[in-house]
């Protein structure tokens, strides 16, 4: 399988959908999974489908497609999600999104519309798992901190000067500015910017200056 490949997967209870789709899917260049139930998927996915878009139909028999989108997300499963729907489900297509779907698009649909939302899904969905292995080791940063490096860390995201820092953790300017240059080691960053967008990226909220 090449590196680059892309998957896409159909969940729909009409055969002729599926077919239609994976056919569309597989000109465009994807490898294609179907599924007639929704709780297939799942089983499938948890099991360790590799990422990929799913067109997923909201109206199935059994477990519709906003069940099958809350327990992908309650799974925490990594797969981006474009809802199909009647136009009388759009209400439950906008609850679907909310649920964590990357769009909705209303049947009868075209070629164009499909491959459009699924490419655009598949490119959220890397950038939020970007996103997430950023957050992941900026953490696992952080984590190496004193106690005292932390502190530091803390007021320099607040924006506060080395002397402020010094006041409010009653020791000296030097000191604080021994601890930031460890910290930044830690860190492995050079710069005072370097080391704020680290700490934004593992959840440190900036506060008041």
């Amino acid at each position: 399988m090449p590196d680059d490949a892309r998957f896409g997967y159909v969940v729909d209870d009409e055969g002729a959908v599926r077919r239609s789709l994976a056919l569309l899917l597989g000109a465009a260049g994807y490898e294609v999974g179907t599924f007639e139930t929704g709780e297939a998927f799942l089983e499938a996915a948890t099991a360790g489908l590799p990422f990929g878009c799913v067109l997923l139909d909201l109206s199935m028999p059994g477990m519709d497609g906003l069940a099958v989108q809350r327990e992908i997300t309650a799974r925490r499963l990594p797969h981006s999600v474009v809802v199909i729907t009647a136009h009388g489900d759009v209400p439950a297509a906008v609850q679907a999104m909310k649920a964590g779907a990357c769009d909705f698009i209303e049947k009868p649909f075209r070629g164009e519309e499909i491959l459009a939302a699924a490419e655009a899904a598949l490119q959220r969905a890397a950038s939020n798992q970007a996103e997430a292995a950023e957050a992941a080791e900026a953490k696992e940063r952080i984590a190496t901190l004193s106690p005292r490096e932390a502190e530091v860390l803390h007021g320099l995201v607040a924006g506060r000067q080395n002397k402020m820092i010094a006041q409010e953790l009653g020791i000296s300017p030097r000191t604080v500015e021994i601890h930031r240059g460890n910290l930044m080691a830690k860190l492995g960053v050079r710069s005072l910017p370097d080391v704020v967008r680290m700490a934004l990226a593992a959840g440190i909220k900036a506060g008041p200056g």
